[in-house]
């Protein structure tokens, strides 16, 4: 059974209380009716990722910490130190940010983001995680709309590339049972399924190589994000519950024209104010089974966060859903007579 609500803790964490710190983050988390937080592990405000990854007791801490103040820790998150791993010359500055100012080459990036994102698997089984959530990188995006053409090969070396980047921290991820739960997403190499499925390939169908699924991002892509679900079902290991909506007019479509968020046709909004169709998500992943985490994301141009939070638990909630402990049509009879059935077909 699918289990939450759960917030993605990133985009709250701030410099002022209570989210300045994981115990009063958790707890702020708690009174707002969540019951699990995804922890982003860059984020020293709150966990020491290192120290995770060197001491299961460290580890146990933190989980003390979490279930004291009334949620459990879904997920530890490496977007960010995943997006390093691939970094292409060309995004080098804009990068940046995410790594210490002394890690400044594409070679140094994806040095350090690989030990970033081990440590965090190793950490994740320290505290009993199934799974991580993180980024791919990207070596190709550049090339998304080819203007000029790609050279011949290229799409080929390039997803090569990624796949030896990859394979070394999956087969780790393996060693620690913890899967890699990709958020597919631009901006990185793996933003659609065909990209995925690509990957998939030169990683031999690794079966840590997952998704972490965020509808938001394919209906901006005006991808059928229902279909996806049908198609990967298999392969997600993780949710984020996050609105979007797409209303393109005579100035601005998929690309944004380089236009601020409200003005882009494509937005990302608070869960319930776009056009996601939660209801239908919800129920093809209780159709297959899907036990992990409803996580919402929060990312909205036009709502303050705080409402954002304050909204989120009771609309996960709503759509979360109980499976049938029996058929519904059991009272009509559903044990075989096998004369019944014969009769039926006019066979006696």
């Amino acid at each position: 059974m699918m289990k939450g609500p759960g917030i993605f803790l990133a985009q709250f964490m701030s410099d002022d209380a209570p989210l300045n710190q994981f115990d009063t983050a958790c707890k702020w988390a708690s009174d707002l009716d969540y019951e699990g937080v995804q922890v982003p592990t860059w984020d020293g405000r709150c966990m020491d990722l290192k120290k995770a990854a060197e001491s299961k007791g460290y580890c146990e801490e933190l989980l003390g910490t979490a279930r004291e103040n009334g949620v459990e820790i879904s997920e530890l998150s490496t977007h960010l130190q995943g997006q390093l791993v691939a970094v292409h010359p060309a995004y080098t500055s804009m990068f940046q940010v995410f790594a210490p100012d002394d890690i400044n080459t594409p070679e140094a990036m994806c040095e350090y983001g690989t030990q970033q994102v081990k440590w965090c698997l190793k950490a994740s089984e320290h505290m009993g995680l199934k799974v991580m959530a993180t980024f791919s990188g990207a070596l190709m995006w550049h090339t998304v709309y080819p203007w000029p053409q790609r050279p011949a090969g290229l799409v080929e070396e390039g997803f090569k590339e990624l796949a030896r980047r990859w394979r070394p921290i999956l087969d780790y991820a393996e060693e620690c049972g913890v899967d890699c739960a990709y958020e597919v997403h631009p901006g990185e190499d793996l933003h659609d399924g065909a990209s995925y499925e690509m990957f998939l390939d030169r990683v031999d169908q690794h079966a840590r190589a997952c998704l972490l699924y965020d509808p938001s991002h394919f209906l901006l892509q005006q991808l059928d994000y229902l279909e996806y679900i049908n198609l990967y079902h298999d392969r997600i290991k993780a949710f984020h519950v996050k609105d979007a909506e797409f209303r393109p007019d005579g100035r601005t479509g998929i690309y944004g024209g380089y236009q601020s968020w409200q003005d882009r046709a494509g937005r990302f909004r608070s869960s319930g104010d776009g056009e996601v169709d939660f209801q239908s998500i919800f129920t093809l992943l209780t159709k297959y089974g899907y036990d992990g985490w409803a996580i919402l994301e929060w990312e909205c141009c036009f709502k303050d966060s705080q409402q954002g939070a304050e909204e989120g638990a009771s609309f996960i909630q709503s759509h979360m859903i109980t499976p049938p402990s029996r058929s519904f049509d059991d009272f009509a009879g559903g044990e075989v007579d096998q004369s019944a059935v014969r009769r039926a077909l006019g066979l006696e």
